[in-house]
């Protein structure tokens, strides 16, 4: 009991000293007057009281909390999300058949039929961009949009890398839709097999 007395009483002579530290300045030296009345007080109760300064001083000198290493590793989380999110990367339906786009395409390789396509299929791509025929873009029913794959035509050698910015082809056996341009400088003139390697977003 004489212990929790003591500490009272320190504490009455700190709430005096911390005033008089507020309304002149706040320096340091004011201070100096608590430390000296303080050794009225039992050992007991200085013991406490010194205790509680010592968590009531670190805790104002403290220094703000460091930003989270890992805090671009999360924008780019929320980026990848947010792109995953739009319309154009949902599960959508054509002709009676669900597709599903990839959640991610890392490693993804595929051979298949290519073909082209010009401005009989609109001038808007499912992205909602400009379709420009001679330009390097293509259509794939289930790479996340926009993708950039390397194609590779299988019968002469020849590869271009190309912007994915659209959906298609919807006939059976075809892998993916070339533009007109993409197709001219692969040497594709009807169909050709080709290989499909994805190389990022």
């Amino acid at each position: 009991m004489n212990s929790i007395s003591n500490i009272n009483c320190c504490w009455t002579e700190l709430d005096g000293c911390i005033k008089l530290g507020a309304t002149e300045g706040g320096k340091l030296v004011r201070h100096i007057h608590y430390f000296h009345k303080i050794r009225n007080c039992s050992r007991s109760g200085s013991l406490g009281l010194v205790m509680l300064l010592a968590g009531l001083f670190s805790g104002c000198a403290s220094e703000p909390p460091l930003l989270n290493p890992d805090i671009s590793a999360l924008h780019a989380s929320r980026h990848h999300g947010s792109r995953h999110k739009a319309a154009y990367n949902r599960p959508y339906k054509v002709k009676g058949k669900t597709y599903y786009p990839m959640a991610s395409a890392a490693g993804y390789s595929e051979q298949g039929i290519a073909s082209w396509y010009g401005y009989e299929s609109g001038n808007r791509t499912a992205m909602g961009t400009h379709f420009n025929p001679q330009g390097n873009t293509a259509a794939h029913k289930t790479l996340p949009l926009p993708s950039k794959v390397r194609v590779t035509n299988l019968h002469n050698g020849r590869s271009i890398i190309v912007l994915v910015n659209d959906r298609g082809p919807f006939k059976n056996n075809r892998l993916i839709d070339l533009s007109h341009g993409a197709a001219k400088k692969l040497g594709l003139n009807g169909l050709a097999k080709v290989k499909i390697e994805y190389l990022g977003g």
